[in-house]
């Protein structure tokens, strides 16, 4: 199994041992254990859930923080278009970019102007003949590691299409060498300024074969008050935004499928409803569809753990904010008859499902039927009193050798044996 570095981590002295994240993860990658949670590295998506519901604040992010880009001589800007929903009273998304130039940025290039070169050749892309349909998208990091370890059937639907940050940080660095030919490699930093742990672990690991061109990556509820510090409304600023209306709607979900221009997509936010559209995907229970833009967080990006501003007042502002724009500033023509090598990656990585008990076939069907007379003998309550999300985890954690049927205190409370009545 790849050794995969996270963003999100357990504080334990906050931690009383209460079951709330673990009955809201995904992937069921936390356990109760000696009095707190346990994350399961090899389960977990970075997706943020349990830093979310935590009524104790135990669960964290770890993101850099802004003086990480001190190092470099040229620092560069890649705001993601959720910051700009962050914001009051907001009519000119150039007022956060100069902001960000006020805080000590050299420059900034839009994630969202780089969305809008992702949409315009994911409309190329659909045309491709051959590719597996319905094409899922790559933009959401914690939707492709879902997919790797508990849709892997799926892989194939995915788009080998990098994220518009991805696109970004390259395009930025060949602006700051093109404009500033004395800068070497060493001296360009970029850093992006996230709305989700998720993103920090993609620049962390890279994507399978592919290393992240973004070098420090900031949470935007880390760089909001320093921005409010210097934004002047009002005051006159330098016209510096190149994106319009397809980019800035990346932020909030159906923003990308819309982009596409074609109507047979399908936009889920959330990651139960994700999970939920997967299953169905998986089953062939879904109408035939050309596109699917999957976002972990609710709302889309503006849900994400590391913003200020509640998702649905977020959206709502870039919604607004949306009518001074034009459609798109960044797009291709139609002689682009190639999509270009360097918007695309060649593999996804590899992770052991985890649906997978075994690397042999027999020893799952043992394990299977193990777990599955073990379950018949627990209440079925999925209380959570023993430190697994719900009785058939505990069974999988009893064969696997991992837990014991006598932390199911239910279970021993009736005297060991299922209550049928």
């Amino acid at each position: 199994m790849n050794k995969y570095e996270h963003s999100v981590f357990l504080d334990v002295e906050k931690c009383n041992g209460c079951t709330t994240c673990l009955k809201h993860c995904p992937t069921e990658a936390i356990r109760i254990k000696d009095g707190h949670a346990v994350i399961n590295e090899g389960r977990c998506i970075d997706c943020g859930e349990c830093i979310r519901v935590c009524p104790n604040s135990a669960k964290k992010a770890k993101c850099n923080a802004l003086s990480s880009m001190d190092k470099f001589k040229w620092k560069i800007a890649l705001p993601a278009p959720t910051l700009y929903g962050q914001f009051d009273n907001l009519d000119d998304v150039d007022y956060v970019l100069d902001g960000l130039l006020k805080i000590g940025f050299d420059d900034v290039f839009e994630v969202s102007a780089a969305a809008e070169l992702v949409s315009a050749y994911t409309r190329k892309y659909l045309k491709t003949d051959g590719i597996t349909k319905p094409a899922i998208s790559s933009a959401c990091p914690v939707v492709t590691r879902l997919i790797a370890l508990r849709f892997p059937s799926l892989l194939d639907h995915v788009i080998h299409m990098l994220p518009p940050m991805e696109v970004a940080a390259r395009l930025a660095r060949e602006k700051a060498k093109r404009e500033h030919p004395e800068l070497s490699d060493g001296d360009i930093g970029v850093c992006f300024i996230s709305p989700c742990p998720a993103k920090a672990s993609y620049v962390k690991n890279g994507f399978a074969g592919y290393e992240s061109q973004v070098d420090v990556v900031v949470s935007i509820s880390d760089i909001y008050f320093q921005l409010i510090s210097v934004m002047k409304y009002g005051s006159d600023v330098k016209s510096l935004s190149n994106s319009g209306i397809i980019g800035i709607s990346w932020a909030s979900s159906g923003g990308e499928a819309t982009a596409i221009f074609n109507e047979n997509y399908l936009a889920a936010d959330g990651i139960d409803n994700v999970m939920r559209v997967l299953d169905q995907v998986e089953n062939g229970n879904i109408p035939p569809l050309e596109f699917i833009e999957l976002n972990a967080c609710t709302g889309g990006c503006v849900g994400g753990v590391l913003t200020i501003q509640n998702p649905f007042i977020a959206k709502a502002r870039l919604r607004s904010l949306r009518r001074y724009l034009p459609v798109s500033e960044n797009f291709t023509t139609e002689t682009d008859e190639y999509l270009p090598s360097e918007f695309l990656f060649d593999d996804l990585p590899t992770y052991q499902p985890i649906s997978r008990l075994s690397s042999s076939m027999a020893e799952s069907m043992r394990m299977m039927a193990d777990i599955q007379k073990i379950k018949a003998s627990l209440p079925g309550l999925d209380c959570g009193s023993c430190g697994a999300p719900n009785c058939r985890a505990l069974a999988e954690d009893i064969v696997k050798g991992q837990s014991t049927i006598e932390k199911c205190l239910i279970r021993l409370h009736n005297g060991g044996v299922k209550d049928e009545g």
